[in-house]
């Protein structure tokens, strides 16, 4: 299960990645579009996103928040890890964070780590191939709009 701020940072960056490319989105819209992602918590996670270098943000009365990549080359994955840290179940899963169980005496033929290895596995694949793109064509799908697609190059850079 992905955190509460996860989802609110996902739902920020889709009402981002929805917005035109390199177009400010102001923090007040931004929550608004995500569902009433509550401003305080919003900030702060916009910050976290600043620092990882997702978004930019400019001051001033047009200023706001904006993609600095292309929403295709922003997967889930790589959002979950920048809000949640490790999104392996078990520590010795984890491909970025490895760490040996405490309590683990074989690796290699650990029962938990074997239950669970094909189905993480599976679920990191798909996390790491959606991207923000893919997200907002399926919501486009789901509502009927067969017209929207993805960007095929992005306007908006670091500045």
């Amino acid at each position: 299960m992905i955190s509460q701020k996860a989802r609110y940072a996902i739902k920020a960056l889709i009402a981002l990645a929805s917005a035109p490319p390199g177009a400010p989105v102001q923090t007040r819209e931004i929550a608004e579009r995500g569902g009433r992602i509550p401003r305080a918590f919003l900030e702060q996670i916009l910050l976290d996103l600043k620092r990882h270098r997702v978004v930019e943000s400019r001051r001033g009365k047009v200023g706001g928040y904006s993609l600095t990549r292309a929403p295709g080359d922003l997967s889930l994955g790589e959002i979950l890890r920048i809000v949640d840290g490790p999104i392996a179940p078990l520590s010795c899963l984890s491909k970025n964070y490895y760490r040996r169980c405490d309590d683990c005496e074989e690796e290699d033929t650990c029962a938990l780590r074997l239950a669970l290895i094909e189905a993480f596995e599976a679920q990191v694949a798909a996390l790491e191939r959606t991207t923000l793109a893919d997200v907002l064509a399926r919501v486009a799908a789901a509502k009927g709009d067969t017209s929207w697609e993805a960007p095929n190059s992005f306007v908006g850079a670091y500045i």
